[in-house]
């Protein structure tokens, strides 16, 4: 473990991890360059479902890596991190992309399943057409909170082959031990801002959905969900081929599994992050040679805000993609 690899220092007037991660989801400056301009792709899914891609319209060399985003819960392109990692992309010549998970572009997909933690078999058939599509570019791919535990899950399951289609992989502010998370955001504070705030965009989809797939669920039972476990019990798990919320959250957890990583990969989370208690973080005896742990002592929740202008405010957050970025750079 290198805790020192990313050596974050929260301004002054963020103390704490919750005001870390509010302000840079909602007030930090995201970029230094221009405003990133996207074109959306539409991909056709193995089963006939449909993601929408979205990559930078910047421009970079033939033969620059692209790196691949893949975003957290009820994320999208239009994410803080998104642009910052889409500025720090324009900034070095990388090409770059944000593929959207099912439902997290602006329309609805047709199947009657979502997405989910562990979605490692979508992962790999998006890697897997990045690849075919860009075959004079190195790919690098980095997952943030939900996304991230996904793209470990997929880094483990394929093992060595992994190197295929990809140089490296990072995780940021991940919840590895998906457990430890789900039961941290269900408490205190984190219930009444952060579960409130999901909650509040996934049960109308989920509502959207039924209204799809009449008869997929338990509707009065889903309205009366107060927080992420009894919404998985009966949305997330059961869509998704799980029993319920513990299997879930047990068989989808990469944390478990990293010891099996064979190439590059970086696990970057703060130890004061609202969703991710620190007593559940891998510790270097848990995972791989391949395997780099960050474990800052403050960032927050995909915060890592840092002061700018004279008076340190506004904070921006262009840090952390930064030094994310040159980390996979450095293993191409």
């Amino acid at each position: 473990m290198k805790p020192d690899g990313f050596p974050y220092a929260a301004p002054w007037w963020l103390p704490g991890g919750n005001a870390q991660t509010l302000w840079a989801a909602l007030a930090s400056r995201r970029h230094f360059g221009p405003v990133p301009r996207w074109t959306r792709s539409r991909w056709i899914a193995p089963d006939g479902d449909f993601i929408d891609v979205d990559q930078a319209q910047h421009a970079s060399p033939t033969g620059a890596p692209l790196l691949v985003l893949f975003h957290g819960l009820e994320g999208s392109s239009a994410s803080q991190y998104a642009v910052a990692f889409a500025d720090f992309a324009a900034a070095n010549g990388l090409a770059f992309a944000v593929p959207h998970f099912r439902g997290c572009s602006g329309e609805l997909n047709r199947a009657p399943r979502a997405y989910h933690s562990g979605d490692f078999e979508e992962i790999n058939w998006i890697l897997k057409r990045f690849a075919a599509e860009n075959p004079g570019r190195p790919l690098l791919a980095v997952g943030v909170s939900l996304g991230g535990n996904a793209l470990m899950r997929w880094a483990a399951e394929m093992g060595a082959s992994a190197s295929q289609h990809v140089r490296a992989v990072a995780s940021v502010c991940s919840p590895l031990d998906l457990a430890a998370g789900g039961h941290a955001i269900g408490r205190g504070f984190n219930r009444l801002v952060y579960t409130r705030m999901f909650l509040g965009s996934m049960v109308p989809k989920a509502l959207k959905k039924l209204e799809q797939h009449p008869g997929l669920f338990d509707r009065d039972a889903l309205l009366a969900a107060r927080n992420l476990f009894e919404f998985d019990n009966l949305f997330t798990a059961p869509l998704h081929g799980f029993r319920d919320t513990q299997d879930y959250w047990s068989r989808a957890s990469a944390k478990p599994v990293l010891h099996q990583i064979r190439v590059p990969a970086l696990a970057l989370n703060a130890r004061n992050d609202p969703f991710v208690p620190a007593v559940s973080l891998p510790t270097p005896q848990q995972v791989g040679r391949h395997v780099t742990l960050w474990q800052p002592a403050q960032g927050g929740h995909v915060g890592f805000p840092v002061s700018h202008g004279a008076l340190g405010v506004p904070g921006h957050v262009r840090a952390m993609p930064e030094a994310v970025g040159h980390w996979l750079l450095a293993h191409l």
